[in-house]
């Protein structure tokens, strides 16, 4: 039985960049044999266990053989006499079959260190076609190292274009195909990740509404990721919502079941897409700020403005002195109690209308 260190937290090992999770391979074994270790099973395709102290996944080595279409539709052989170069030979691309032994040795058949010294991504073997997924895990890794000069090979890149015409990204369920768009915003790089989609004709078959991208928005874009604190606890929704910011608003009506998309980012998004038109203008009124403040019901959920005003001020088209003007509005407006009006002794319907009236002339007096 021997254990390895494989895929991502080698590439980045060799990257210099942070490593933020280990898998290991083993050669050698049996689910038996793991098991009686101490290991806990959690894969069921094929076996996977999770070290009883440091909870690392490590996998038995395997093969992969096609069957049917799509992301799933394998049979795995997992048995002891898979080698550690059968293994790797399944992976994606040659810069995530490198592995390396329990000595600090490195293991890489497939030429992974050249690549990664080239700055190329470039698929393993020609069954990385037999999985459409890895168009989008490319187009990832593709933006998320497009700092660092990575390109795609040509070979490969021709490959996904191939895949991407045989309709086989239609054989994907959309909670795969946002696990990988969900990624790309937490490496804020989705406008790198779009225009390599883009050029694969693959964008808008996984986000319909994207038939405006160019390059001009996705300069846009890049400009506003800049801008934002990686730290933010919304850093992934404001992205998100500047990405579909150009949509029409019926467009983004029902995303969150067309696509499986989380409520919240389809809210932000649709709240935005709305609101910005308001935003952009120099002056805000008080009608128009108290019909904004009424359609996102900050009254109940302060929380969609203040979302709203985060990805505004990302906008690099948005003044910020309305997103403050509006903020100063919606703090006064907020301000009056609905206690205050019924201790006025008005009741039933009449203290919702007096309360309309009352946060009106808050918001008047916020304004001037």
């Amino acid at each position: 039985m021997q254990v390895y260190l494989v895929g991502g937290a080698v590439r980045d090992e060799l990257l210099q960049r942070p490593i933020t999770e280990r898998d290991y391979v083993v050669v050698g074994a049996t689910p038996e044999q793991m098991l009686a270790l101490g290991y806990s099973q959690v894969g069921k395709d094929f076996p996977v266990f999770l070290h009883p102290k440091t909870k690392e996944e490590y996998a038995l080595a395997r093969t992969e053989r096609k069957q049917g279409q799509g992301y799933g539709g394998f049979i795995c052989d997992f048995s002891p006499s898979i080698t550690l170069e059968q293994d790797l030979y399944r992976r994606d691309l040659t810069v995530n079959a490198i592995a390396k032994d329990e000595q600090g040795n490195l293991i890489d058949p497939y030429g992974g260190q050249q690549d990664i010294a080239n700055r190329v991504l470039r698929h393993v073997s020609e069954a990385f076609s037999e999985d459409p997924l890895r168009v989008l895990r490319v187009a990832r890794f593709g933006a998320r190292y497009h700092y660092l000069r990575f390109s795609i090979a040509p070979e490969t890149q021709q490959l996904m274009a191939k895949m991407v015409a045989n309709q086989e990204l239609a054989t994907l369920t959309k909670e795969r195909v946002w696990m990988e768009i969900e990624k790309s915003l937490s490496d804020g790089q989705i406008d790198v990740f779009s225009n390599i989609l883009h050029e694969l004709g693959a964008l808008t078959l996984i986000m319909p509404m994207l038939t405006y991208w160019n390059q001009k928005h996705a300069r846009q874009l890049a400009s506003a990721i800049q801008s934002l604190d990686d730290t933010l606890l919304n850093y992934k929704l404001i992205q998100f919502s500047l990405w579909l910011a150009p949509s029409s608003l019926d467009a983004l009506q029902g995303i969150e079941q067309q696509l499986k998309i989380p409520n919240k980012y389809a809210q932000s998004a649709r709240d935005y897409c709305q609101h910005q038109s308001l935003l952009s203008h120099n002056q805000v009124t008080t009608q128009t700020a108290l019909a904004m403040f009424n359609r996102l019901d900050i009254w109940r959920r302060p929380e969609r403005f203040e979302l709203l005003c985060q990805v505004a001020k990302a906008d690099k088209q948005i003044n910020n002195q309305v997103i403050d003007t509006l903020k100063r509005a919606a703090q006064a407006a907020l301000a009056v109690a609905p206690q205050s009006i019924i201790e006025q002794g008005f009741k039933g319907a009449e203290i919702k209308h007096q309360l309309a009236l009352a946060r009106e002339e808050a918001i008047a007096l916020a304004l001037k």
